[in-house]
């Protein structure tokens, strides 16, 4: 089996001020998970299978059109998780829908929790860090041109645990 994910990378200069965040709270995945709106969580698919989830995502590209994403202040997901994000502004459909999209076929799956696309900034650490971050980035605000999604596969080994880039997909519909 091998686990996949995919999602939209936050551009600079913005990535890193979130990344930072994420590493400023003490979150686990600071500095290994860059910052990006999940449009496929982990997800667990046969290797005979990564073929087709290509042949699926070039498809779902092929049909979704560039949209613009607009981040904007904080939320948070206290108290069913212990998470705190930016929020989506503008956008929010065009990712319901590309993620639906994406979540069809061979990569259907229940979900766990209903989808809301967002940027997290801080997950599993304490209350303090996530009341911290939750207030430094209340003003936080970022507009930008969705073009693309990227496809990753999770590498994971006793000393190494990072998601690896498989493909660009870029988003072509008129």
């Amino acid at each position: 089996m091998s686990t996949i994910g995919v999602s939209i990378p936050i551009p600079q200069p913005w990535r890193e001020q979130l990344d930072n965040a994420r590493i400023e709270a003490g979150d686990p995945n600071g500095g290994i998970v860059p910052a990006h709106v999940t449009l496929l969580g982990p997800t667990e698919v046969p290797r005979s299978d990564l073929d087709s989830v290509e042949r699926h995502l070039h498809e779902v590209a092929e049909q979704s059109r560039p949209f613009t994403l607009h981040l904007r202040g904080t939320g948070s997901f206290r108290p069913i998780t212990e998470v705190v994000f930016v929020a989506i502004a503008e956008g929010i459909s065009s990712c319901e829908q590309l993620a639906g999209r994406i979540r069809s076929k061979l990569l259907w799956r229940p979900l766990r929790f209903p989808y809301h696309p967002h940027v997290t900034i801080a997950h599993d650490v304490d209350s303090a860090a996530l009341d911290s971050i939750f207030s430094k980035f209340a003003t936080f605000e970022a507009k930008f041109e969705v073009d693309s999604f990227t496809w990753y596969l999770h590498k994971s080994e006793p000393t190494n645990t990072e998601w690896l880039p498989q493909r660009t997909f870029a988003l072509r519909a008129a």
